[in-house]
């Protein structure tokens, strides 16, 4: 049985910082497809980031362009746990964060994925 549990979302000010965290169990941690998600208001669920295993210790990792060089998506295989760094908060990154996994590569849309969290929000005041 799967079960992903994200944290760490909030109510923050522009220019603030979060670190999101997804806790990870059931399933093979170190060689699954994980991404973070955002779904705001009125909007489809969008990719945030995601990481796909090479071998080894060696993902591939994609960012979507709306967050690409502000995001970072890292992995703590030992702990089986997924975290999304955002350094600067905007008031347009406000929205549920969800953390997916996939058994599958590559994976790019919410269909790819077939475990879900119950979402963390994220609300950021401008």
């Amino acid at each position: 049985h799967v079960q992903l549990v994200e944290s760490g979302g909030g109510l923050v000010q522009t220019g603030g910082s979060l670190r999101l965290s997804c806790a990870a169990s059931g399933l093979p941690f170190k060689t699954y497809t994980m991404a973070w998600f955002r779904q705001a208001p009125g909007k489809e669920r969008e990719l945030v980031a995601a990481q796909t295993w090479i071998r080894d210790n060696i993902y591939n990792t994609d960012y979507a362009d709306s967050v690409k060089g502000r995001f970072t998506i890292s992995r703590d295989n030992a702990k089986t746990t997924l975290y999304l760094e955002i350094p600067t908060l905007k008031p347009e990154d406000t929205a549920v964060y969800y953390c997916a996994a996939a058994g599958r590569a590559p994976a790019r849309v919410p269909g790819d994925y077939e475990s879900w969290g119950q979402g963390t929000q994220v609300t950021v005041s401008s």
